[in-house]
């Protein structure tokens, strides 16, 4: 590895010669792995390096936090990286960061253990039936796992146990939410997994009994307005934005015109793979976790030539076969929050404020625009992937024109 990465003999065998060669062999050999260049490679070695001669580490030796930071400041000294300046801000985290990956991934980072609420056991107990008798999705697990274990640590922090817990304390951080300027559905969620916690804590006996009924989660009413989503305007600004030829705007382009066109969730375009593409029948398969379908779409000529390009020259040559993977090391499959930053960043560039400002932007104005090139409410719900004619009806608010077909729709040369 050394005599891959350094070309001069001597620097390789001081590498080579210096202590916990295995464990720093061994980094570097899983960073290489996971799509790491040469050049960041090199970089990393070098603070290995370091660390180990600063710190005059040996065989099984655990470092803790401190112990590093001191180590950074004794390199960023001018000498102590042989050079005659003082490293900058930025280097000397880039150490830290490389140091302590390293030591955590060897077993040597000597961490305090997370801080966690005195409810762990029954936080535990609940994960555990939700997984096994609720059947929800794991993006919804986790996001009531997220909304217990935020209320359980609030109680912590005021010093209420969980057995005194009454009605004013639920609503109490029901209203924090409500302050935070949050959506009605966010709300809603909110409330309705304290509601599913405390009917489950009630049957332990964990708390007093009714608390479950007295969580009352704003109701979802016929006049709420619809979040509003980009017009067809800002839709061709937004993918202005990626007619660069760089990695990121090469990858962007394919991104947004998979959800400009076929109006996808964040979490499905994440979940895309190299399989779901059928390049001879131009068909693109896409697996909606949420209505626990598959739907099939024709793979429109714009958005078929904006993938192509991307996994032609962008896509890294990686055994993945998930489709949008990540630009820089590790490499690894992009998240739902990575596709939610690569629209929201893109909004932030052009200026577009006050409205939903996520991949369910592009999805809300999808749904209007085909509402408004005369599809009927079945067919814009089956085309978005909604499981009843409810989740569709709020874009009934929306204008309505003759009804046509889905593939005789002018996407306006955006697809």
């Amino acid at each position: 590895m050394f005599e891959t990465l350094f070309t001069r003999p001597g620097i390789a065998e001081r590498h080579r010669a210096a202590p916990l060669l295995d464990e720093r062999l061994g980094y570097l050999e899983h960073c290489a792995q996971g799509g790491a260049r040469r050049q960041t490679l090199r970089k990393i070695a070098a603070h290995q390096f370091s660390l180990v001669r600063l710190l005059d580490l040996h065989e099984g030796e655990r470092v803790n936090v401190t112990r590093v930071e001191a180590a950074a400041d004794q390199w960023s000294l001018p000498g102590g990286r042989r050079c005659s300046r003082p490293a900058s801000s930025e280097a000397r985290k880039r150490f830290i960061g490389h140091a302590e990956r390293w030591l955590r991934f060897a077993g040597l980072l000597d961490e305090p253990a997370r801080a966690r609420h005195a409810h762990a056991g029954e936080a535990a107990a609940f994960e555990t039936w939700v997984r096994g008798e609720r059947g929800w999705s794991e993006a919804t697990v986790r996001c009531c796992l997220g909304t217990v274990d935020r209320f359980l640590e609030g109680l912590d922090g005021r010093k209420v146990a969980l057995a005194e817990v009454g009605i004013a304390d639920i609503d109490r951080e029901v209203a924090r939410w409500r302050a935070r300027d949050c959506s009605r559905i966010t709300i809603h969620d909110y409330a309705e997994h304290l509601r599913v916690f405390f009917r489950f804590a009630e049957r332990r006996n964990w708390c007093a009994q009714g608390l479950a009924d007295g969580i009352m989660p704003p109701r979802f009413h016929p006049g709420t307005p619809l979040p509003k989503g980009l017009d067809r305007d800002e839709v061709l600004r937004l993918l202005a934005t990626s007619e660069g030829d760089s990695p990121a705007d090469v990858r962007g382009r394919a991104i947004l015109m998979v959800l400009v066109a076929y109006g996808l969730r964040s979490g499905e375009v994440a979940g895309l793979r190299l399989d779901d593409l059928d390049w001879t029948e131009e068909i693109l398969r896409v697996r909606r976790p949420k209505p626990g379908r598959t739907h099939l779409y024709p793979l429109s000529r714009g958005v078929g030539q904006a993938i192509l390009r991307y996994v032609r020259d962008v896509r890294p040559r990686r055994p993945e076969r998930t489709l949008f993977l990540t630009l820089n090391a590790p490499i690894r499959p992009v998240t739902a929050c990575a596709i939610g930053h690569v629209v929201r960043s893109r909004l932030d560039r052009i200026g577009i404020t006050g409205k939903c400002r996520g991949p369910h932007a592009l999805r809300h104005g999808t749904a209007q625009h085909l509402l408004d090139n005369g599809l009927s409410m079945k067919e814009v719900g089956d085309y978005l992937g909604h499981r009843g004619a409810r989740a569709t009806s709020a874009y009934a608010r929306v204008r309505l024109g003759a009804l046509r077909e889905v593939a005789d729709i002018d996407l306006e040369g955006l697809a």
